[in-house]
């Protein structure tokens, strides 16, 4: 008779295998159901949290509602590991099979193969959860399927080498597991590498004039660098920033992968169709710090993560609460941010590239031939102010975008388009991975001080443009890493007196 009740304890036991979410990694959760002897009830352990806690009594419909049974019996609900904290509707389906399997309603055999996340529906309906590609890249790591809701799988299956199989219900998934129906799986040999030249609707060639401001805009995309558009309003700085992911070079997979796996996360979630596009971030003046880089009682990307591999123009840049510049200081330098809290602590990717534009007074025409500006001193000091030199200093490159006459907007033709720039900017790309298998901007100093040897007479009219310009010597790699990215665009091996003049020029703005 022990031995009996031994056996039938442990046929009772069912184990299911998704994924939690924590910042960008899906981490493995253990469903362990179990149902024993004695009052009817149900109770979830494993720290779970509201959403989860109320599963049961979606779990209990959609099993009633699918014309399954829900068993009359004490069932316990571990979600191990116990130490990790589950937030989230993403294991009502794993739940639900569990009861299903240790109640022997469905094969337990066959649960060992798959990982299952969705959130179900009183109808027994799966609906769609975030966080589903980092889920779909660790189960292709440890060689499982996944079952996910069918309006999740348009995004799972952007990850090659893993079967999908996408569910509308709770029914057919029980019909898949016990082979009664087959669910349509699919699978990717290899990720779909789009041609993203003639996805964007803008192009470099819209812009008329400009040729010192899109000069350097192909500079900072040749290597990596921040850039800083100082001019009156209305003289293109938000024109010419949105059309620097037009001339960067296309993302790799690992890239577009890394990328993909912070949308799908976030709450503006992953859509398909932008696969292999550099993200643009244009986030509003009056954003706060948390919105900047992230943050919440559950951890969430901010806009330096949804801006990886991409770009992050801020726009009227002074208007900006000094504050939250400030929290920009760490991310441009370490290319991620950390974000700790109580009882979680995560680490997000934030290696984007920053563009900014400011007017160079309050009223905006300081400088602009065409209108008088109204400012005082003191107005303009604080106005200025507003900018922290060490933020400053972690820019690479500042140019002015003045103002023209509408004749030269007339008479302009034979625009480069976006095309012929970024194949430049390619080639330059390539030279500077071969060198150290990174863009110009990330180099350490020991790699600068290799790749970057000067002259003697080049060093003494660095240094003179030093001290004459007041700057750190941040400020000095600085100069010397656009200096390699301009010889780099002219393919040539040793920095010139030119590429060093034109990188100098970068680093001031005239007096007026």
């Amino acid at each position: 008779m022990v031995n009996n009740k031994k056996s039938e304890n442990v046929l009772s036991l069912a184990i299911v295998h998704s994924r939690a979410q924590v910042g960008i990694r899906a981490l493995p959760v253990t469903i362990e159901v179990h149902l024993t002897n004695g009052l009817p009830a149900l109770s979830i352990v494993g720290l779970p949290e509201t959403a989860v806690k109320e599963s049961k009594d979606r779990v209990r419909s959609a099993l009633l509602n699918s014309q399954f049974e829900f068993p009359l019996q004490r069932i316990t609900i571990n979600l191990a590991p116990a130490d990790l904290p589950k937030e989230g509707g993403r294991f009502d389906l794993a739940i639900a099979l569990g009861i299903l399997a240790a109640s022997r309603q469905i094969p337990m055999d066959e649960l060992e193969h798959y990982e299952f996340i969705g959130e179900l529906a009183l109808s027994g309906e799966l609906r769609p959860v975030r966080g589903i590609l980092p889920a779909a890249l660790e189960a292709r790591n440890v060689e499982r399927s996944l079952v996910v809701p069918a309006n999740n799988a348009a995004e799972a299956g952007m990850v090659s080498q893993v079967t999908i199989f996408p569910a509308n219900t709770l029914l057919e998934v029980c019909e898949h597991l016990h082979k009664q129906t087959t669910i349509t799986s699919f699978y990717r040999e290899k990720t779909p590498n789009f041609i993203i030249n003639n996805r964007y609707q803008i192009d470099l060639s819209d812009v008329r004039g400009q040729h010192h401001a899109k000069r350097a805009l192909e500079v900072a995309a040749a290597g990596g660098h921040n850039l800083l558009m100082v001019g009156p309003p209305g003289t293109g700085k938000t024109m010419l920033a949105s059309r620097l992911p037009t001339i960067l070079p296309e993302m790799t997979e690992a890239e577009a992968l890394e990328t993909a796996t912070i949308l799908s996360i976030a709450n503006c979630g992953f859509m398909p169709e932008k696969w292999g596009q550099r993200p643009f971030r244009t986030p509003h003046h009056t954003a706060s710090a948390v919105a900047l880089v992230g943050g919440g009682s559950h951890p969430r990307p901010g806009e330096i993560s949804l801006a990886h591999n991409g770009v992050l123009f801020l726009d009227e840049l002074p208007e900006f609460d000094r504050r939250v510049l400030e929290v920009l200081r760490e991310p441009l330098e370490l290319g991620a941010i950390t974000i700790s809290r109580a009882a979680h602590q995560a680490e997000f990717p934030a290696n984007f590239q920053l563009i900014t534009a400011m007017n160079p007074c309050p009223c905006g025409h300081l400088g602009d031939s065409n209108h008088r500006c109204t400012c005082s001193l003191e107005q303009i000091r604080r106005y200025r102010a507003k900018i922290s030199g060490p933020l400053l200093d972690r820019i690479d490159l500042y140019i002015e975008v003045p103002n023209f006459s509408r004749a030269l907007l007339k008479n302009e033709f034979n625009r480069e388009t976006s095309k012929t720039v970024r194949e430049r900017v390619i080639a330059a790309r390539q030279i500077q991975l071969q060198r150290f298998n990174k863009h110009n901007s990330a180099l350490n100093n020991r790699e600068v001080e290799q790749a970057c040897q000067l002259s003697e007479n080049d060093e003494k009219l660095l240094d003179r443009a030093i001290e004459q310009l007041g700057l750190s010597a941040r400020a000095w790699y600085r100069i010397l890493k656009v200096a390699r990215t301009i010889a780099d665009l002219e393919s040539s091996e040793q920095i010139k007196t030119p590429h060093l003049t034109e990188a100098i020029t970068y680093r001031r703005l005239s007096d007026k």
